[in-house]
């Protein structure tokens, strides 16, 4: 059995929609936010020292860190949802499964701690805006001439990028002017398996 150990509105909601998608049985434990500090509890550190959801337990493993679970997950359904056939959509496929994480979620963040310092962050508030906006425009060019990131289908790297921009939408400026990335949002929250894994996950603000 996998053991998805899973934080209120945060990034392991992907890993509970991947595994529907793939179709392995698995159980949720889920963890509250603290409602002040917003911060994990202390008691997911006792699964892992970093105290960072997700973690994952299977086959004797305990993991961490989105894209890795995602690889160890596609890896363990024989590729399903994994690189495409074609050499340049799989390439794109390993980018987008890195670029989630690695460029859009660190001023995603920026952006979350500087609206919590009110007045103080307010200098900040500006430059990040515009430095996320250059990530929306391209990403908004990228799906001209397709569906989904990687290339005619969905994979696994949808399921990764779908974290930073559901928060996009409300606190980056995702809106009507990336009328390719809302429709791509309403793709995603159109499939049976996301629908199913909010069931299981609990309320989630992004949806």
């Amino acid at each position: 059995m996998i053991l998805v150990h899973h934080l209120q509105n945060s990034r392991s909601q992907r890993v509970l929609w991947l595994l529907e998608e793939l179709g392995f049985p698995f159980e949720v434990r889920r963890y509250e936010r603290d409602p002040k500090t917003l911060l994990a509890p202390p008691e997911l550190r006792r699964i892992h020292p970093l105290g960072k959801a997700p973690i994952v337990e299977v086959d004797g493993l305990t993991l961490v860190e989105t894209g890795a679970i995602v690889e160890y997950l596609v890896t363990r359904a024989d590729g399903r949802l994994g690189p495409p056939a074609d050499p340049v959509a799989a390439q794109r496929w390993r980018q987008y499964l890195h670029y989630a994480e690695g460029s859009m979620m660190p001023p995603l963040f920026g952006l979350l701690v500087v609206r919590r310092l009110g007045l103080l962050g307010r200098p900040a508030l500006g430059p990040l805006l515009r430095m996320f906006a250059a990530h929306l425009r391209w990403l908004e060019a990228e799906l001209a001439g397709r569906d989904w990131f990687a290339g005619d289908v969905f994979t696994a790297a949808d399921v990764m990028m779908s974290f930073p921009l559901e928060a996009a939408t409300q606190r980056a400026g995702l809106d009507r002017q990336y009328p390719r990335l809302l429709a791509w949002l309403e793709r995603i929250h159109a499939r049976p398996a996301y629908r199913t894994a909010l069931n299981r996950g609990g309320p989630y603000v992004y949806a």
